[in-house]
């Protein structure tokens, strides 16, 4: 028994050196054919294709401004084959092309508020629908009063670069015609109200509400109705009965959160170490989010289905956090909660009650 275990050990590392070996004299063939599997699977799969009809959103950037691995606030929502964004954070598109999402099917962009968090990945956004989603017109941007001031300031500064795209692949590719953006400014009608249905064709229905995010004016949220199922997304804002209003009976509320717990520790922490500059930043943030209790408060008295947290404060590096953010939010929500992540793909199937999530990147 001995020997044989011996032989099985000997035959065994002999194996590995050959592994070993062949590996080492053939890695350049054996990582090209990786590589080309790898790009021919991302150039010819659909992952579209094969969704149900129904609201599909993707979560692209679920932070913040402060610095973590999550992107800047962006969702991609697919209504059927329509495709939108509601905001724009640096990085997110790169996150929305990792998850497959249509950039180039991409109707418009909604604006929530002109928060630099929420607008700071717009040219790189702009840029990738034109070219790599052959436009032929500029992409509507659809936001509050002084969007047009933003995407003008966008337009501006990828002038010459895109002159340099249409030299370089010519007017097919790169059409002058289809560069930048076009703003389209939302003004939605003063009162406790403060909504305005901004989208009605046929199963397809956008409602833009307003919400408090002061100092912050205009800023708002919006709430997407597609056949038989709904979604509603809050924009930066503290608590508000506008956005309960308007997001009643919802399948799926995403709302944005900040724990004060958390940012109180911090901002004491840099009181401690002399930082007072950072120490007034964390207080002053304080007095225009919602708290994950407070969002839970607002989910169940909408009446909604599921809460899906987003816009996090302060960055979450490990899941090991999650229930210390959400603090007491299950004691006021009865239904399901989820903290969002950069990659997930929230999906409702019209004419069923399922909510599924998928983590097509980490």
């Amino acid at each position: 028994m001995r020997l044989w275990g011996r032989r099985l050990l000997i035959g065994a590392l002999v194996l590995l050196v050959m592994a070993f070996v062949g590996f080492q004299l053939f890695k350049k063939q054996i990582s090209w054919s990786l590589f080309t599997r790898v790009m021919e699977t991302r150039l010819t799969d659909d992952p579209v294709q094969e969704l149900s009809d129904g609201l599909h959103v993707y979560m692209c950037g679920t932070g913040s401004p402060m610095p973590s691995q999550r992107a800047g606030a962006c969702m991609g929502v697919l209504a059927g084959e329509r495709g939108f964004i509601v905001d724009s954070g640096d990085g997110g598109w790169a996150n929305l092309l990792q998850m497959g999402f249509p950039v180039g099917e991409l109707e418009a962009v909604y604006l929530t508020h002109l928060h630099s968090d929420h607008i700071d990945g717009l040219g790189g956004l702009m840029l990738q629908a034109w070219v790599g989603g052959g436009r032929r017109e500029p992409l509507p941007i659809r936001g509050p009063v002084g969007t047009a001031d933003v995407v003008a300031g966008f337009n501006a500064a990828y002038r010459i670069d895109s002159t340099y795209r249409t030299a370089h692949h010519g007017p097919d590719i790169a059409d002058p015609g289809g560069f930048g953006g076009r703003a389209e400014e939302i003004d939605l009608p003063i009162g406790p109200g403060g909504r305005e249905i901004i989208l009605d064709e046929g199963d397809l229905t956008i409602t833009a509400f307003a919400v408090d995010h002061s100092p912050v004016e205009p800023a708002m949220g919006f709430r997407i109705d597609y056949k038989d199922r709904s979604i509603s997304i809050s924009g930066d804002t503290i608590y508000d009965q506008r956005l309960i209003g308007a997001s009643r009976d919802v399948d799926v509320l995403f709302h944005e959160a900040l724990q004060p717990r958390m940012v109180k520790a911090m901002q004491e922490m840099a009181e401690q170490v002399g930082n007072k500059r950072i120490a007034t930043i964390f207080h002053d943030i304080l007095d225009y989010h919602t708290s994950p209790e407070d969002a839970a408060k607002a989910a169940s008295e909408a009446g909604a289905g599921q809460l899906i947290l987003y816009h996090v404060v302060p960055p979450l590096p490990t899941r090991l956090l999650y229930p210390t953010f959400l603090g007491d939010a299950g004691k006021a929500f009865d239904g399901k909660i989820t903290v969002s992540e950069d990659g997930m793909r929230v999906s409702l199937p019209a004419g069923t009650d399922r909510v599924t999530v998928t983590q097509l990147m980490r």
